[in-house]
């Protein structure tokens, strides 16, 4: 059960993480790419949040998750400049790769197939 300060925090993460990524996206010239943060969850001790990146086109999710990973160091840093009022330590970043809408796709593709696993 997430306390009620957990929720702050993961909103306030998820709202800056998602700002400082899609400033990134835009300052590097990259096109036909959405990125956003489905959602942040923090641990309990406020140590690690664990980031869920949704990223269209999937083709393109794997290797910008892996460029997420690779410069968390550096977004880190950049949110703890932002949020020095707001936490005193920000926490660890886990990124991990957001498949909800796929799995949801999925699901509606065998619902509308002639084998419908319901009827």
């Amino acid at each position: 059960m997430e306390t009620q300060r957990q929720k702050k925090i993961n909103a306030l993460l998820q709202q800056e993480i998602t700002s400082l990524l899609q400033g990134a996206i835009r300052t590097q010239g990259v096109k036909n790419l959405v990125l956003s943060i489905s959602k942040v969850a923090v641990a309990v001790d406020l140590s690690v949040a664990k980031v869920y990146v949704s990223v269209f086109p999937a083709d393109k999710a794997k290797e910008t998750l892996e460029g997420i990973k690779v410069n968390k160091r550096i977004l880190k840093h950049d949110l703890a400049k932002l949020l020095r009022n707001d936490l005193r330590k920000v926490p660890a970043l886990d990124f991990y790769l957001d498949d909800s809408l796929d799995y949801v796709d999925a699901i509606e593709d065998s619902l509308k197939r002639k084998n419908n696993p319901l009827k």
